[in-house]
């Protein structure tokens, strides 16, 4: 099997989007005329130059006509139905073979847009739009073009606001961009997820991966509390735990991107966390074991998250390329600019929960 290329992270190979042609243009072919000679509503014999009623034949032959016409849109609009289809099933196939010999690209941090765009996006949608049915908000709030540093609260149990996060970026946006988040260690190295969070987009939460991400012109995702805020108690829900050191700030003020707040409401309900088993968690070398109302109790089943309604705001950015260079130095401006996006946040957060109708609804 051959190697898949690797591109230079860099190179503006990696930059451009490989979209498929519009559909402007599919539908223009689709409805070219028909080859012939066009007539009239009335033919060159009118009706009442036809002895003998003729003049009824004629109009049951325009009768016959006209059937025949509705018969061929019918076969024309099958005919096109089959193309659909045939188009796909082609792309699908062909979408295959580069899979299997490898002829398909991904950058240095092992992102492969193909299959994202594909493949990953299209299992996480139906989640996305029929289960938790996430309504988005302020999404204009995210450039265009260059990068932006996107900062969230992070809650729920399982990591799985941000992978709403990245669809709602993804499908929401006028530019339709990538999120590339940054996931803690322990992402890298479980089995299966390894493979597919690179795949994703996802890198290590380091600074050097996420200040390279971001002064390539990409948008990156940050969710500062970690495992603070995934696993904190259902009773804590909604208030936001320390956002560490700040050390994103740092990264944004160096790469001179602006920093964008995130809020997402809907997320804190799907594992209600009532307990925590700390000696299992150990064990397992988890940072913590959830007990929740359905889990473990439930088997596998209560392994179901809850279909609670989401929605997720981007705040007003607050831009950073107007401080100098040796501003990411300065420990008071971090403190000041984590405690601003950290306060946005939480206002947010507060907002959304007072127009909230319902957890489900």
């Amino acid at each position: 099997m051959a190697d898949a290329k690797v591109i230079p992270f860099d190179d503006d190979r990696s930059r451009a989007r490989r979209r498929p042609p519009g559909r402007a243009e599919g539908e223009a072919a689709a409805v070219r005329a028909l080859p012939g000679p066009q007539q009239g509503p009335q033919g060159p014999q009118g009706p009442e130059e036809v002895p003998g009623g003729g003049g009824r034949e004629a109009g049951a032959d325009g009768a016959a006509g006209e059937a025949s016409g509705g018969d061929a849109g019918v076969e024309a609009g099958a005919g096109a139905s089959a193309g659909g289809w045939e188009r796909r099933l082609a792309g699908g196939l062909a979408f295959l073979r580069r899979r299997i010999t490898g002829d398909y690209e991904v950058d240095e941090f092992g992102y492969d847009e193909e299959l994202t765009d594909q493949v990953l996006m299209s299992l996480l949608r139906p989640l996305y739009e029929k289960y938790f049915r996430v309504e988005v908000k302020g999404v204009e709030n995210i450039p265009a073009e260059g990068g932006a540093l996107i900062v969230a609260n992070h809650s729920g149990t399982l990591p799985l606001d941000g992978l709403m996060m990245q669809v709602a970026v993804h499908d929401h946006h006028p530019a339709g961009r990538h999120l590339r988040l940054l996931a803690a260690d322990l992402v890298f190295v479980l089995p299966v997820v390894n493979e597919l969070a690179r795949k994703a987009g996802h890198t290590l939460a380091c600074a050097e991966d996420a200040e390279r991400l971001l002064r390539a012109g990409e948008i990156v995702g940050v969710m500062p509390e970690g495992f603070k805020g995934i696993g904190k108690p259902f009773g804590e829900r909604y208030k936001l735990q320390r956002f560490g050191r700040g050390g994103f700030v740092s990264t944004a003020l160096r790469a001179g991107v602006p920093i964008v707040p995130c809020s997402i409401v809907g997320a804190e309900e799907i594992y209600p966390m009532v307990g925590n088993a700390k000696t299992l968690a150990r064990l397992l070398g988890l940072p913590y074991f959830p007990l929740t109302p359905t889990f473990p109790w439930l088997g596998p089943l209560g392994a179901l998250p809850l279909p609670t309604k989401w929605t997720i705001q981007f705040g007003e950015p607050i831009p950073t390329d107007s401080f100098a260079p040796e501003a990411a130095e300065d420990p008071m401006l971090m403190f000041n600019l984590t405690d601003q996006v950290r306060e946005q946040i939480q206002h947010t957060l507060y907002k959304l929960l007072v127009q909230r109708r319902s957890v489900f609804f």
